[in-house]
């Protein structure tokens, strides 16, 4: 992710043509708890990590990133980090000289517990508009969507809030393995295949993002040759979006494999979850959500919810 990705949603608004999406309604929960001054993702890993590991020692950096859902060389670097502050120590696997087994110190624990602390007053914030038991509820649907390995080892709302974002995305952008595609490529062409030719300012303000990341996303598909820049012809002094003949084949593909990421997700779920889910995820995005849709049908294009 770059960081024009990282803080492309704009609070406040809150497209409803895209509200039937479990992963778009992460996306969004996720955005809104990582604007908050304190946190972030760098202290998120660290946590997890340091949890992990007051349980036991871990035999395996990358078994436990896999578990844990972190990408082996971001996982190097947390470890980097935690034992610079000398709260992990890392020794050699004496059955498997190429692992490291992992184990936290003495600092490491101390600083687990007031980790633990400020995780429990930040969720507390983070999730104020729901009851204890709605709290506890979005836990453990939040945590069906992981791996089951990593479900012990993911504690505290934000954090799986955080890795049920990621695995989602990933899993949707796996689906388009090889195509040039991934998932953040259905809004944008959904919405400019019903409305184009717009502006590309229009385009960021129906998507609620960023002009940055609507520029990112609008270069993203010129490159494909899915999204051509034209004039606009309502104002000859600047530039159209509309979707080519090719966007139109591709934005089938997207669909497909958002339909497939939507039936995953159900399964994952199950019976009564999808929905369940949902309505906790848009009452935390409740205090912020004004609804502009860029069009009624554009729904009527989606072959399934998720």
């Amino acid at each position: 992710m770059t960081r024009t990705e990282q803080t492309a949603e704009v609070p406040g608004v809150l497209p409803d043509a895209l509200t039937d999406f479990i992963g778009y309604l992460l996306r969004r929960v996720y955005a809104q708890f990582s604007a908050t001054d304190d946190g972030g993702d760098s202290d998120s890993r660290d946590f997890l990590v340091l949890d992990a590991l007051t349980g036991r020692d871990w035999e395996s950096q990358l078994d436990l990133a896999e578990r844990l859902g972190i990408n082996r060389t971001i996982m190097v670097g947390v470890i980097d980090r935690l034992e610079a502050r000398d709260e992990v120590r890392r020794t050699r696997n004496p059955d498997n000289r190429r692992q490291y087994v992992l184990s936290l110190t003495d600092t490491g624990r101390e600083a687990v517990e007031a980790s633990r602390r400020a995780v429990a007053e930040r969720d507390a914030r983070l999730t104020a508009v729901l009851t204890d038991e709605e709290t506890a509820r979005l836990d453990e649907l939040l945590g069906r969507l992981l791996p089951e390995s990593a479900q012990p080892l993911v504690q505290g709302t934000e954090y799986l809030v955080a890795q049920a974002h990621h695995r989602l995305r990933k899993h949707g952008d796996d689906k388009l393995a090889g195509t040039g595609l991934r998932v953040r490529h259905y809004g944008p062409l959904s919405a400019l295949d019903v409305l184009g030719p717009i502006a590309q300012q229009r385009l960021a303000e129906l998507l609620a993002i960023t002009g940055p990341a609507a520029s990112q996303l609008v270069d993203e598909l010129v490159r494909l040759g899915l999204v051509r820049r034209g004039r606009d012809p309502h104002d000859r002094r600047r530039y159209a979006l509309e979707v080519t003949d090719l966007g139109r084949e591709q934005l089938g593909v997207v669909a497909g494999a958002v339909a497939g990421l939507a039936a995953d997700v159900s399964a994952m779920l199950g019976p009564g979850g999808e929905d369940e889910l949902r309505g906790l995820l848009l009452k935390l995005l409740a205090p912020t959500h004004s609804g502009p849709a860029f069009a009624e049908n554009t729904k009527s294009s989606v072959p399934a919810r998720g």
